[in-house]
């Protein structure tokens, strides 16, 4: 009876999850398969596999899967070994540590939008940016990251709002780490690299795994930073896939390739998050 009605209880909100989970998912799909260009509405009905055909031989579509893999790669890889640098300098005690560790940590709640506009304005900026006026106070050639560098630009301005979760994540498993060892590795003479090798890495390596994964999955659907910044451009050089179904979408008006990209990105995700947790679950299991 107690299992009956647990199970009444929780049906509300499973049966809403799943609605709020498979309309959208169920649209997307079923509009793949259809013609629907908000410009042309008369010109409505079964397109086939026409869809997935436009957008997988669009030429900006491996520049903006290379665009994608690199962004995540490159994010994952400087928030991490950052913060774990980070991480083990703060495990020393000084003063006002519990203030440094706040402010480190605080630009991972700033909102996308607000830290691509904080970058794009106020450090680089070819005008009025703090990186122009370091240049200028050297004698260095002003660089314009945004049009130079644009992908480059994107990954200093997510490292720099993600590098603070690894660093939260690292700090917290840090200090769950057994003393004991710690002290007993000291006694027999183990320095900083046989400490950091042997004992504190196989530590991390949960933690390691869990934010690779909670990352990846995040970075692969990257797009205030590049709308706001670069506009995917110059070109195709700073779009990725999330930018490009936006482009099928609101500027093209094509809500049928719009969606196939839509399921496109699902898949690839899905095969990602799969292998990724597949990879977590047997760290855990050690």
């Amino acid at each position: 009876m107690k299992f009956s009605i647990s199970k009444a209880l929780q049906a509300p909100s499973v049966i809403l999850l799943l609605l709020w989970m498979i309309v959208p998912l169920s649209m997307t799909i079923y509009f793949s398969f259809m013609r629907y260009n908000l410009l042309y509405p008369e010109r409505y009905g079964f397109n086939g596999l026409s869809n997935y055909d436009f957008f997988l031989t669009d030429p900006a579509l491996f520049s903006a899967v290379t665009n994608s893999i690199t962004l995540v790669g490159s994010i994952i890889a400087i928030s991490v070994i950052l913060g774990l640098g980070i991480a083990l300098l703060l495990q020393e005690t000084f003063k006002g540590r519990g203030i440094v560790r706040v402010l480190l940590i605080s630009p991972f709640f700033i909102m996308p939008t607000v830290n691509a506009l904080i970058w794009k304005n106020m450090f680089m900026n070819p005008v009025y940016g703090l990186f122009a006026f370091v240049s200028g106070i050297f004698g260095w050639p002003v660089v314009d990251f945004l049009s130079d560098f644009p992908l480059l630009s994107i990954i200093i301005m997510l490292s720099w709002q993600w590098t603070p979760f690894a660093l939260l994540i690292f700090m917290t498993s840090l200090q769950s780490m057994d003393t004991e060892q710690v002290e007993a590795a000291e006694l027999e003479g183990a320095g900083f690299w046989s400490k950091f090798r042997y004992l504190t890495l196989p530590h991390l390596g949960r933690a390691i795994g869990v934010v690779v994964m909670i990352q990846a999955i995040f970075h692969l659907s990257i797009f205030a930073e590049i709308f706001v910044t670069t506009g995917g451009g110059p070109g195709y050089d700073s779009t990725n896939t999330t930018f490009l179904i936006f482009t099928q979408a609101l500027l093209q008006f094509d809500v049928g390739v719009a969606s196939a990209g839509g399921v496109f990105a699902i898949v690839v995700a899905n095969i990602i998050a799969y292998f990724l947790i597949k990879t977590v679950a047997k760290g855990m299991a050690k």
